[in-house]
């Protein structure tokens, strides 16, 4: 999912650093600027989000300017925060989310430091608490000391503060020939303003205020001389936002913590609920519901899941999509607020810097000065060969899921001009292919966009435009749900027109992808007409929307079972044996738990139900390691006993598509499927995770009618049944 400028990172796996010269330096300070500079391991850092402001900071709630921040608008508006006590360090006791995702805690302790008298103070003498959210644009923090030690003290508490004003995309490598102009702070009595002039005429603001006039107060640092007495604790509140805050402290907290979990509780009630029998089972259901929420922005179109921290926290079109997929058996609000903001973001006019064109679906929006300068095509991006397709799918999807065709009426015009831009794009060849129309756009315009990921079986790049596996078959689901549309509304002509297009794509892939030699499909055509011979994930996807033959169907899934791909924590995106292999890149054998979901729910609608189960049970377990929460990505090697996953060093952390999966594991699992149209839920040879003897899904909705959908373990058997809860009555059809 990389975008354009971020090839810099895709491409090695960590972000720009500038070398140190340790010639310079004395061994100790070198170990410190080492230190500083050093890449971050994302499942140990924490993210905060509330709209387009973003925070991410370590265990310890420091910000130390290597990858994270406090964002606002694709501005990092605070580049550094963090805290001292007695001029050193503090260490770490303990870090954690609270369960809505709205309070990052850290647990601190004091090193050995003197008092202010100059009395020693020994380690583990007093107990520092960092509390933090993040509410309408601001961030608000409460730190707080207790002194468990046997003496009065004094201690000296110090914030150390910097904004670099650096666009996203600089954050992320990317150098720019230019920047604006920063101001000299604006340093008061219990604030300092920090301010930036920016080339597209903006001004960017970062105001840090404290509850309490500091001690001493500099343009990047605040001091506080603390008087702590035995048994006693004294609190600190801190608030960073665009203007100075006027009151800083318990009152404001309070009232935002109390706004920013009631705001969440209420994202979080859209849609059904799963609870199971396994208590670590339900932490990570609990987990990826919240991670949806949290990157789920209200938009003025509906909600919208943004992509993911640090990297992605906008509006991706493909991402977007995908999220609304997994989740839309439980949550078809979500689809709609997706489906009308790409709607409204539809491409109307020809453009090569953005690669835009009539009836395209947007890829990518950022808001940063980059963008609005033009310095990338990023703004508004249409380079996703995909979305398109994948938006028609999700429309139809979504239909089928409610029946709600008066919405689909509403979007008829956007779908059918979606339409003819997949029917434009093919002409050449019958395959909707992609070429960048201009160098600043991205090479490789699939889900798989690094510079590398697309080649052939001999290491050479193919010549566009190319044909990539996947989306032919996206395009046919489209066609087809275009088709079921059509006949809804009465449309038998043009219904009929785009069957044929349906079953002339799945010909041609059939004729033109199709590896005898390998069992598997093609990863693209080139612009020569030539197949990329290589074994992916790729093929999957043409399992989950149902293209394949049921012949070759199980060749592939015996391909994407095999060890080759199979690593034990999920599918790999990449064959081992293929010449890129690399279980450490970012697209050539790592594993994506989205990927992974998407092939699963591929193997089930061919009735591969005991893998899936093993599958689902091995993403779980990955995501017991990295803390139930499931990264963008992670290293593809294999598994081995008493081993954890291996992270990839920059991948984001949440992601969206990440934290849906666990939601098309779970209904490929179950093999629920709901007909919107005729009000009735089909439950297909049900299985259950390992270890979960019991399952319900409340609050079901089907039509008008909220039902709870019990399953239940019998000896081998998996038992389907409405619960006593249930608000009508629904058809439940349990097939065999």
């Amino acid at each position: 999912m990389a975008s354009g400028q971020e090839q810099r990172i895709a491409e090695n796996g960590t972000p720009n650093v500038a070398p140190l010269d340790e010639r310079k330096l004395d061994p100790a300070v070198a170990l410190a600027a080492l230190d500083e500079t050093a890449p971050r391991e994302p499942h140990r850092l924490f993210a905060l989000k509330h709209g387009d402001c973003f925070a991410v900071a370590d265990s310890y709630g420091d910000i130390r300017g290597i990858g994270d921040g406090f964002f606002r608008d694709d501005t990092r508006v605070l580049s550094e925060f963090r805290l001292t006590l007695g001029g050193r360090s503090t260490s770490l006791l303990g870090a954690s989310l609270s369960q809505d995702n709205v309070l990052f805690t850290a647990n601190l302790t004091n090193l050995p430091i003197k008092s202010a008298g100059g009395r020693d103070i020994p380690q583990g003498g007093v107990h520092i608490e960092r509390v933090r959210l993040i509410w309408q644009d601001r961030l608000f923090e409460r730190i707080t000391l207790s002194n468990y030690s046997q003496e009065h003290s004094t201690v000296l508490l110090s914030l150390r503060f910097a904004a670099d004003f650096r666009d996203m995309f600089e954050v992320r490598g990317s150098t720019r020939a230019q920047r604006g102009t920063v101001r000299a702070a604006e340093v008061g009595e219990n604030s300092v303003a920090l301010r930036y002039d920016g080339l597209d005429k903006l001004e960017r603001s970062s105001v840090l205020s404290f509850s309490q006039a500091p001690d001493r107060l500099l343009e990047n640092r605040a001091d506080f001389y603390i008087a702590v007495t035995k048994r006693s604790r004294r609190t600190l509140y801190v608030e960073v936002g665009a203007e100075v805050a006027d009151t800083p402290g318990v009152e404001r907290f309070r009232g935002a913590t109390a706004r920013a979990r009631f705001a969440m509780r209420a994202k979080r009630r859209h849609g059904a609920t799963v609870h199971s029998s396994g208590r670590v089972f339900n932490d990570w259901i609990q987990r990826a519901r919240a991670d949806v929420a949290l990157l789920t922005t209200e938009l003025p179109t509906g909600p919208y899941p943004y992509a993911g921290i640090p990297w992605f926290s906008t509006a991706f079109g493909r991402d977007g999509v995908i999220s609304a997929l997994q989740m839309l058996w439980l949550n078809p609000g979500l689809a709609r607020g997706v489906l009308a903001f790409l709607a409204q973001h539809q491409a109307a006019e020809t453009s090569p810097f953005s690669d835009a064109q009539p009836g395209k679906i947007m890829h990518e929006t950022r808001k940063g000065e980059m963008a609005a300068l033009a310095e990338l095509p990023f703004g508004r991006y249409y380079g996703g060969v995909d979305t398109t397709p994948l938006y028609i799918h999700l429309a139809a999807a979504y239909a089928g899921r409610t029946g709600d065709m008066d919405f689909i009426d509403g979007l008829w015009d956007s779908l059918t001009a979606a339409a003819g831009w997949m029917e434009e794009a093919s002409r050449a060849t019958g395959f909707v292919t992609y070429q960048r129309a201009a160098a600043s756009g991205l090479a490789n315009q699939g889900w798989k966009d690094s510079v590398d990921s697309i080649f052939h079986a001999d290491g050479r790049m193919p010549p566009g435009p190319i044909a990539l596996v996947e989306v032919q078959g996206y395009v046919f689901a489209a066609y087809r749900g275009l088709a079921t549309l059509a006949r809804r509304r009465g449309e038998d002509a043009r219904a009929q027109h785009w069957q044929e297009r349906a079953e002339t794509m799945r010909q041609l892939v059939e004729d033109r992808f199709w590896l005898d030699e390998l069992g598997t499909y093609a990863l693209a055509i080139d612009g020569e007409g030539q197949p990329c011979e290589v074994r992916t994930s790729n093929a999957g996807h043409l399992l989950y929307v149902g293209l394949p033959t049921e012949e070759r169907a199980r060749l592939v899934a015996e391909q994407l079972l095999s060890a080759s791909f199979q690593s034990g924590w999920g599918i790999r995106t990449l064959a081992d044996d293929a010449i890129f292999f690399n279980p450490m890149s970012y697209h050539n054998g790592s594993i994506w738990p989205h990927d992974t979901a998407i092939c699963t729910a591929g193997l089930a609608r061919y009735g591969v139900r005991e893998q899936v189960v093993r599958l689902m049970s091995g993403t779980f377990e990955a995501a017991v390691h990295f803390n139930m929460r499931l990264p963008e990505l992670f290293c593809g090697f294999t598994r081995a006993p008493g081993e954890a996953p291996i992270a990839y060093p920059v991948a984001c952390l949440p992601q969206a598509w990440s934290a849906g999966a666990a939601f098309m594991f779970m209904q490929a699992c179950l093999g629920i499927e709901i007909d919107g149209w005729k009000g009735e839920i089909t439950v297909t040879r049900p299985k259950m995770p390992i270890g979960i003897d019991t399952l319900v899904i409340r609050h079901l909705e089907v039509g008008d009618v909220s039902v709870d959908l019990n399953f239940q373990r019998i000896g081998d058997r998996v038992a389907a049944f409405l619960g006593d809860r249930s608000e009508g009555l629904v058809p439940l059809m349990v097939r065999s």
